[in-house]
């Protein structure tokens, strides 16, 4: 973080399109911490009533571990936030159903398959429905597959089921431009996939050693999420390809194909009883401010009356 950012007294920014934008240092520290889900910020209390609710949280954008601002501002989510949504859904008694609006393309495997593990195990104290609205890729199938429930928006795309690594060999390029680049290393493997040499076969098996283990994780995870076996995961759910709503709902890797609205009216939603925020991200004054209000709704968790 801008250590002038942390130091001064002025606020980041003003406003824009009429709405107070400020962040002071005093909010720094807190700017990327997601709220409980009857926190205040300021003088903005979020209320809601003490009626049966509904949680939407939101999983959208690339999937990683953890992220830094720069990556949150750009639509991703880290699975350690998002645990931290799931968990203070998972213990407000207030909430009987969790809905997960799925909208991503995969990411990194590291920390899905434990939130995927938290997804299960949570299923069996609450209704968790997961919606892919509209793309539920690799990693995001991966963790939606966990739900109690998988619903397709009839024009989704689900699945991806599979691993990959990738290696770049730039020692041509390096030689074309008079380049010669020395590697000094203690440990055996230590620059085994060094992007200045070709990669051997060696460190191709180890490479592929890894992915193998990867992919069992996922499919093991899918055959649990999906109750069936790891055969009919690999051999019949579209071994890596994307498939719509309804062919996804043929190969039993969704349970029914349905809007997000007609999802949460089945649930018993009545109204939107209030939005949870997080903190007010810092955002740069040059941005237009329907990016900023789309990027807001986007990052909201819901709550819905039943």
């Amino acid at each position: 973080m801008d250590e002038n950012l942390v130091e001064s007294t002025e606020p980041t920014s003003e406003s824009v399109a009429g709405e107070d934008l400020r962040i002071l240092p005093s909010d720094c520290e807190a700017v990327f911490d997601p709220l409980p889900f009857n926190a205040s910020v300021g003088d903005n209390t979020v209320s809601r009533s003490s009626a049966p609710m509904i949680a939407v949280l939101p999983l959208f954008g690339t999937i990683l571990h953890r992220m830094g601002g720069l990556q949150e501002m750009s639509g991703g989510t880290s699975t350690e936030r998002f645990a931290n949504w799931f968990r203070s859904a998972m213990n407000d008694q207030a909430i009987k159903s969790i809905v997960i609006d799925v909208e991503s393309p995969g990411g990194t495997v590291n920390g899905v398959p434990e939130l995927a593990d938290e997804i299960f195990q949570g299923r069996s104290t609450k209704n968790i429905v997961a919606v892919a609205n509209a793309q539920a890729a690799s990693a995001a199938y991966f963790l939606a597959s966990q739900a109690s429930e998988l619903v397709a928006i009839p024009s989704a795309e689900v699945g991806s089921i599979g691993v990959f690594a990738a290696h770049m060999d730039v020692s041509k390029a390096a030689e074309a431009e008079g380049v010669k680049i020395s590697i000094v290393s203690a440990g055996k493997y230590k620059t085994e996939a060094n992007p200045y040499e070709p990669l051997s076969e060696e460190a191709r098996a180890a490479i592929q050693e890894k992915v193998n283990g990867f992919y069992a994780m996922f499919v093991n995870a899918v055959a649990r999420g999906r109750d069936t076996t790891s055969e009919e995961v690999r051999n019949g759910m579209g071994q890596g390809r994307m498939l719509l709503a309804a062919d996804a709902k043929q190969a039993n890797m969704v349970d029914r194909v349905a809007t997000m609205e007609r999802t949460l009216k089945r649930l018993g939603a009545k109204s939107r009883t209030a939005a949870m925020p997080d903190r007010m991200r810092q955002e740069s004054e040059s941005t237009p401010a329907h990016v900023l209000n789309q990027r807001r709704r986007e990052r909201e968790m819901s709550l819905y009356q039943v």
